[in-house]
């Protein structure tokens, strides 16, 4: 399987900045003096990436970040956290390292998105005018497509899709249930935040049970035929948990149709499955913000220019991250950071007049199936014929059948992976 680092992607995207250099027609450069004014809208692996990137091309490009948490907790490794490895406070990043490039960082949440008149309206009122906006909105939860549940069951039914309280609320369920109870877990169909992120919550739960609650049993309830890495998880599970998990998929009573809370069951066509510990994941949607801003389609994603990543609807705005459509890239936070490196690039051309160059991306996901036992992905993908394509032949999975010292390197590897990136990002 071929690897990608973080440094062959900036030498890619430092090649890529080497493209942006012709002029850009119809698009005059700011004047002497004149300061560039861009807004970033969500502090997550897309928005605070392109806060840092765009700063750090052009340092006279007055960067603004607006993210209502003075910390930030990721998803990526929020799983090693549900299943007792980490603490909270090791996904815990914050903010100081972009202040101290020279990023403004206002903590409030964005109300309104006007790309008419180039401002972002703040919940605690007033305005930041901006010439580009980067808009980083991560996922919202499309409740009402099951009956049962809405926002405020998730306090008792944690989706854990949001890292956070929900995290610690998962873990803390696990921890009080007997040994001998059953955790269900449904995933949701697709396309969602991390396609992976079921299949090592379950093998990270499935971890915590093998060593604390034994006699516990995981019914999995997946709406979808197949999942990510389905045969290297399966795998594991069966070497390292065998007869704990009951896996059910759409052609063997996978769907969840209704959910009651009261009793902690879920029903499906055929049956009812009763859990000590719920852990339903909704279907997904781009960010809220993203939505009432008018950066959304008929199917609830941004569509955008996937050169530049601006918004098809709202010019002057660009989606990065979970909310863009960007497909074939998976959304995850890894693609997020790779997509706000090359916006950022694309921002930085297009305010000084120059054309955008011709993209790459890369994308790395690691999951482990036990603290020693990691799988992993990767694939490059370029930019052809105006929309994002894989490059054939890069990339790969890891082999089926390999030994326990592959896993453990993989395992070391997906820590390092997060490390990496927590520190280019917020370090």
């Amino acid at each position: 399987m071929s690897r990608f680092t973080r440094r062959t992607f900036n030498r890619s995207l430092g090649a890529t900045v080497a493209l942006g250099a012709l002029a850009l027609p119809g698009s005059a450069p700011f004047a002497a003096g004149t300061k560039a004014q861009v807004v970033v809208v969500g502090g997550g692996f897309g928005g605070a990436t392109a806060a840092k990137y765009i700063k750090r091309f052009d340092p006279s490009i007055s960067v603004t970040l607006v993210e209502p948490s003075t910390h930030f907790i990721t998803c990526p490794f929020s799983n090693t956290v549900i299943g007792g490895l980490n603490t909270i406070d090791y996904i815990t990043q914050n903010y100081d390292a972009l202040k101290k490039m020279g990023v403004e960082v206002v903590h409030d949440l964005v109300a309104h998105i006007d790309g008419a008149k180039k401002q972002v309206k703040l919940t605690r009122g007033g305005t930041i005018a901006f010439d580009r906006c980067v808009v980083s909105p991560g996922i919202d939860f499309r409740w009402e497509k099951i009956e049962g549940l809405d926002a405020s069951t998730a306090g008792t039914i944690p989706h854990a899709w949001k890292a956070g309280p929900q995290t610690l609320l998962l873990r803390k369920q696990l921890e009080a249930m007997p040994n001998g109870g059953t955790f269900i877990i449904s995933p949701p169909v697709n396309p969602f935040r991390c396609p992976p992120g079921p299949g090592e919550r379950i093998s990270l739960v499935a971890s915590y049970f093998k060593k604390a609650k034994p006699k516990s049993k995981i019914v999995v309830l997946d709406p979808k035929k197949k999942f990510s890495k389905q045969g290297l998880f399966k795998e594991g599970w069966a070497k390292l948990y065998p007869g704990m998990i009951n896996y059910h998929n759409v052609d063997n009573d996978g769907v969840v149709r209704r959910v009651d809370p009261k009793t902690m069951t879920l029903h499906t066509d055929f049956g009812k499955y009763k859990g000590d510990v719920v852990n339903f994941i909704p279907s997904q949607r781009a960010g809220k913000i993203a939505q009432v801003s008018g950066l959304t389609d008929n199917t609830e994603w941004c569509p955008i220019d996937q050169q530049t990543f601006e918004s098809r609807l709202v010019p002057g705005v660009h989606v990065i991250g979970d909310s863009s459509i960007a497909s074939p890239m998976p959304k995850s936070g890894f693609a997020a950071s790779t997509q706000a490196k090359v916006c950022a690039e694309a921002v930085v051309n297009l305010l000084k007049g120059r054309m955008p160059g011709t993209p790459k991306f890369v994308n790395t996901c690691y999951s482990l199936v036990d603290e020693n036992y990691g799988i992993s992905v990767a694939m490059v993908y370029g930019y052809e014929g105006g929309k994002i394509i894989k490059i054939k032949g890069s990339g790969g999975l890891s082999p089926s059948g390999a030994d326990a010292n592959f896993h453990q390197k993989e395992a070391n590897y997906a820590r390092g992976w997060y490390e990496s990136i927590s520190n280019d990002i917020w370090g």
